[in-house]
This record gives structure tokens, sequence and C-alpha cells, in this order.
């Protein structure tokens, strides 16, 4: 269903949205006390280490704890309700981009839209056009999610308005050009080792049921997501330093913060205050991160794909007409 074949169902521009967003919907509620893991340890400036006594976190399991005692189980889900509109509002573009694009190769082009490079290209292409339409979402989820306590934005409009009006507008779109460079090749590899893998899968296993389909595909963009997220980290956590620019105030309960002049000011300063490691801060939680949401989202949406297609067939017609 990922992806438009000739050969196959095919959904509209509109279900594939409708797909998109609802998977990302679903599964960002699963996934978000990683995300908030992850972005706690790409931030913190020392070193992740028990060793270190300036540091805040050590570990998965020791931040795990910290978080729950200090600021009790909510943390988990900080800033979730901006997080909903970014995976809502990202899946949906996202899907719907792709869509379109693999048909526009199809009709314009020689090319044979299940092929891995196509994907790759149409994946990168319509993640960057899904990240422009919601960075000032991302900025917001990532702000929410690190500050401490006491909290220095409430709630969601007080966060807008206070952003808006002492940082201005271009402050919702720190982070945008890494992420733009981060973004297309890690959402291009995504779909490209997902269509490699699904390939494969058909090989292994040319017969298969329903229910061993849907597991497939979990596993399938669950090998994906950690294979494209190991390649591509780096720029990740650029990408979070910068969007916290501004913010510094609300960073000193978690120990040391900097202010960075931009993309390759912040890479020299990360390089030479904590060298090749820091720019894979906060990797586990972001690979099982990266393991469950690739994997729940391509599932969820080619099961919701399938829903819509079901729901649209000649025999699912009939029926609501008898």
């Amino acid at each position: 269903m990922v992806g438009y074949d000739p050969e196959a169902k095919s959904v509209s521009s509109a279900e594939a949205a409708a797909a998109g967003s609802a998977s990302g919907l679903v599964t960002r509620v699963l996934v978000s006390p990683l995300d908030v893991l992850k972005i706690r340890f790409q931030l913190q400036i020392e070193q992740l280490s028990s060793r270190n006594p300036a540091a805040k976190y050590h570990g998965i399991l020791q931040a795990v704890q910290r978080i729950f005692r200090e600021e009790g189980l909510t943390a988990f889900w900080k800033g979730h309700v901006p997080a909903q509109f970014l995976s809502i509002g990202f899946g949906a573009v996202q899907f719907m981009a792709f869509e379109s694009l693999t048909e526009l190769v199809h009709n314009f082009t020689s090319f044979n839209t299940r092929h891995s490079f196509v994907h790759l290209v149409c994946g990168g292409l319509a993640a960057c056009t899904a990240t422009v339409a919601v960075q000032p979402v991302d900025t917001l989820r990532t702000r929410f999610a690190a500050q401490g306590e006491p909290k220095i934005y409430p709630n969601l409009r007080h966060a807008v308005v206070t952003m808006y009006q002492t940082e201005g507008p271009r402050t919702f779109y720190r982070g945008l050009t890494p992420t733009l460079v981060a973004i297309f090749p890690y959402a291009g590899l995504q779909f490209f080792f997902y269509n490699i893998l699904q390939q494969f899968s058909k090989w292994v296993i040319p017969a298969e049921g329903k229910n061993g389909g849907n597991i497939k595909n979990l596993v399938c963009g669950s090998c994906a997501g950690v294979v494209s997220k190991s390649l591509t980290y780096p720029l990740d956590v650029v990408k979070k330093r910068l969007q916290v620019g501004g913010f510094e105030h609300a960073r000193a309960a978690f120990g040391q913060v900097r202010t960075y002049g931009g993309l390759l000011d912040c890479m020299r300063q990360i390089m030479r205050e904590e060298g090749p490691g820091g720019f894979f801060k906060g990797l586990s939680p972001s690979l099982l991160k990266a393991a469950f949401s690739t994997g729940l989202i391509f599932f969820w949406y080619e099961l919701f794909c399938g829903l819509l297609c079901t729901l649209k067939s000649p025999e699912s017609m009939k029926r609501k007409e008898g």
C-alpha cells in the first residue's frame, strides 16, 4: 500500500492523508516517553555517564526513575499536545505527498514506481514538504519536552504568544536547516529500506496470511527505522540544540547551557567540548523510538489504507446499498 502501484489497489491523496494522520496519532501516544528521554539526553551538555557527578542523566533507567521522581508520570508526555499536532500534520502531509509523487513518477517518467531508489527520492521530498509545514509545532514540542520545573510555558497558547513577542516569528523555524538536511536522507532511507525489506520478505515468505502481513509490515518498518536513524542521528542532535536557542534560562536545572550561532557553530562547539560522542547523545532511546515509531507508522498506515480500500470495494458498496 505504500507508494503508487498501477497493478494494485491504490488510495487517493485524501485517503493517504487520512491514513497518515491516523497512524501518526496512534503512534505518538505510544512512543512519547521515549521521545522525552531522547530530547533530554540530546540537550545535556555533560557526558551521559555515572562517572560524571555533574551529569543529571546517566542512562535510560536512571533517567526514567529521576524524571518520575522529580516531575511525575505526566512528565513523559510533556509537550504531548503540540507533539500530536506534529504527528498528525506530518503524517498527513508526508504520505499524501509520497503517494502523489510516486504517481507523478509513474505518469510522467519511465521509472518503475516500485523501485527502491524511487521511494528513496520521493520519501525524502515528501518528508521535506511535511517538515516545512509542521516545523513551528516541532519547535514548540521540543521546548515543552525540554523545560523543567517550574514550567516556563504553562500551556500551548502562552508558549506561542511569549515566543512570538520575545523572540519574533523566526524562532518557530529554529533548526530548520539541519532538520531539512537530516530529514531528506532519514525519511528517504526509511522508505528505501522498507521497500527493500518488503521485497525481501516476499521472496523469503511467498505466501502469507493477513495477520502475518501485518506483523511483517511492523518488523520491516522497525528495521528500516533503526538503520535510517543510525545513519542520520548527528544532525538530529544539532537540530534539537538549535531549537532551544533563546530558551537557556529554562535549561538551568538540567546542567550547563550553550548558545550557538548557527549550524556550523553548533557542530564545532559540540565537537570541541563533547567530542564525537556528543553527536550521539540519546542514541539508545532514539533507536528504541525509531524502531517502535517507524514500525508502528507503517503498520498503522498499511492497516488504515487496507480498511479504506475495503470500505470502497464493490462488495462493501453492495452491502451498504442492500
